[in-house]
C-alpha cells in the first residue's frame, strides 16, 4: 500500500503543475513520474481522489485529445465545464469531447 500511495503522490505533484488552460495526457503525466507504460495508473490515482482536494484532475485526458472520463466519478460534462472556465477549447464530435493537443498540450520541458 504504502507503494501505490508513493506513486499517487507522484501523480498528484505533477498535475498540480499543469497550467489553467493546459492539459496533459495520461501517457505525458506517466512518462514524468518515471513510469511510462502506467497511462492507466494515472487514471486510477486521479480516481482515488478525495472529495475534497485541490488537484486539477480535469486538466488530464488521453492521448488523441479526448476526454476519458471513465476512470474518473464525474461525468464528462463536469470535466468539459471545468476546461472551458479554463479557456480550454472543447469540442464535441459523435458525442465525444476533444481537445486540440496541438494548441493546449502543456509542454513543460519545452523552452
Amino acid at each position: 500500500m504504502k507503494k501505490e500511495s508513493n506513486f499517487y503522490s507522484k501523480v498528484y505533484e505533477v498535475v498540480k503543475k499543469i497550467p489553467a488552460g493546459k492539459v496533459a495526457t495520461y501517457q505525458q503525466v506517466a512518462t514524468i513520474v518515471s513510469t511510462p507504460r502506467a497511462a492507466q495508473a494515472i487514471g486510477w490515482a486521479l480516481r482515488a481522489l478525495p472529495d475534497y482536494h485541490n488537484i486539477p484532475w480535469q486538466r488530464v485526458i488521453n492521448s488523441q485529445g479526448m476526454i476519458s472520463i471513465e476512470n474518473l466519478r464525474a461525468p464528462k460534462s463536469l470535466q468539459v465545464k471545468l476546461l472551458r472556465e479554463e479557456n480550454v477549447e472543447v469540442k464535441e464530435v459523435d458525442g465525444n469531447y476533444f481537445v486540440d493537443l496541438q494548441k493546449y498540450l502543456w509542454r513543460p520541458y519545452r523552452r
